[in-house]
């Protein structure tokens, strides 16, 4: 068993384009219609074959109550791995992209948690040592 894709829900489908591709460098896999919708995926550029994001549309009426509450209590809704997330906070702030945390040491990790402007928050982690 492998995990092949993870679900982000998007209050607007393009706009989350927008962000995940233009900002955060992740390339479009697939883009085409499914119902009223999209199914829209994206990938690590070097690793396009690899674990997928989906930009599900948030309009499950449970939804938009569900991640409303994280990001009011300035929970991140899912994690993304970087080299180096000073480099990385300092690259989106200047793209004009919101952090609601900065650079900041958590033990073994590094964390800082932005505002994907489309309903989430999304966490940036680098391991600095390895657990025990």
């Amino acid at each position: 068993m492998r995990i092949t894709s993870h679900s982000i829900f998007v209050d607007d489908q393009d706009a989350a384009i927008a962000f995940y591709r233009d900002h955060l460098g992740f390339v479009v896999t697939a883009d085409f219609p499914v119902g009223e919708h999209r199914w829209i995926t994206l990938a690590d550029p070097e690793n396009a074959t690899g674990t997928q994001i989906v930009l599900e549309p948030n309009d499950h009426p449970a939804v938009p109550a569900f991640t409303s509450a994280l990001v009011e209590d300035g929970i991140p809704f899912t994690s993304f791995g970087v080299e180096d997330v000073q480099a990385e906070y300092e690259r989106l702030t200047a793209q004009g992209v919101v952090f609601t945390q900065p650079p900041t040491a958590m033990g073994p990790v590094i964390t800082a948690v932005l505002d994907d402007t489309v309903g989430n928050l999304i966490q940036l982690a680098q391991m600095v040592e390895q657990p025990s």
